[in-house]
């Protein structure tokens, strides 16, 4: 008899149909569901600098366009792969367009250079907020380390 085939019938004899969660996955899952983002209760829109979004824990977040387009949550923001790490560069002065709800869960964010893939969830919108600082430093240490800018290039 197999381990699965074993397991599962085990389950079944105790009155599960489905086999036993390990401990560890069973404290995981319940961190997780424990560990839940506020709820969003405000979004503004202030084309074409930021976004500010307010949760129900009374935190408020001022996102400029810059900060949210190099943190696009899209797979195709027009990244530059620089010695294998992905880097957004030359974004300091891009703007907001617009921005249209999707579901009742977050927006779509439509930028002047034309990005408009990502869908920013509200959870997304928290994360990005509560880490902003070290999101930042950490990008702007990554433009220094490859000889980048946050400026855009020059036409030649």
């Amino acid at each position: 008899m197999s381990r699965t085939k074993g397991v599962k019938n085990k389950a079944k004899r105790e009155g599960n149909s489905s086999p036993p969660m390990s401990a560890l996955h069973r404290a995981f899952r319940s961190i997780h569901a424990s560990v839940q983002n506020p709820r969003l209760t405000r979004f503004s829109l202030h084309p074409p600098q930021s976004v500010e979004v307010e949760f129900s824990d009374g935190s408020i977040f001022h996102l400029s366009a810059e900060f949210l387009r190099i943190y696009s949550p899209a797979a195709d923001s027009k990244i530059r792969s620089v010695g294998g790490e992905k880097v957004i560069f030359g974004r300091r002065h891009v703007g907001i367009m617009s921005a249209e709800p999707v579901g009742n869960y977050g927006v779509r964010i439509a930028f002047d250079d034309l990005h408009k893939t990502g869908i920013y969830t509200w959870d997304y919108f928290y994360h990005l907020g509560t880490n902003k600082f070290t999101l930042m430093r950490n990008y702007i240490q990554t433009l220094k380390k490859h000889g980048l800018s946050r400026d855009p290039q020059r036409k030649k």
